[in-house]
């Protein structure tokens, strides 16, 4: 499984594997271990993963939410020493280690929550992403 193949869908937690088109919207999969399906139409705000971007005070302004996951998977392997759950500067704190040029004023502590949740479900579900090549990733940059 790839980033392109995962997304997010506002509103719900979690993230979804994504099946295949249907006639009234996307087929997705949850990614836990109920596989819930559901479909997502035109009035879900579904977000691709590959497509995600995080801002950073950089000349470039943002770096792609893959590059960023696999950094993570680099310096901390499958403990990050921290969940969701931990208390906002700790997050903060793990956030400016990982990446110490994100813009604190565009990124949101929910924001660096989701990170820490997904993190965590990809690593159990499709940990595979952490290994993609980067060619590939910056093919698909527009």
């Amino acid at each position: 499984m790839k980033l392109e193949d995962i997304a997010t869908i506002s509103g719900k937690g979690g993230l979804f594997k994504i099946l295949k088109p249907g006639k009234s919207g996307v087929i997705l999969e949850s990614l836990d271990d109920a596989k819930t399906k559901l479909v997502a139409t035109a009035h879900h705000k579904l977000s691709v993963l590959s497509e995600i971007s995080i801002y950073t005070t950089t000349k470039e302004g943002t770096i792609p939410l893959g590059d960023l996951l696999k950094k993570i998977n680099q310096e901390f392997g499958n403990d990050l020493g921290l969940d969701d759950d931990a208390d906002n500067a700790e997050l903060k704190s793990f956030m400016k280690s990982v990446l110490p040029e994100y813009d604190q004023d565009r990124v949101y502590v929910s924001d660096i929550k989701k990170l820490v949740r997904w993190f965590g479900i990809l690593q159990a579900q499709a940990p595979e992403v952490f290994t993609e090549t980067p060619e590939k990733a910056a093919d698909e940059k527009v």
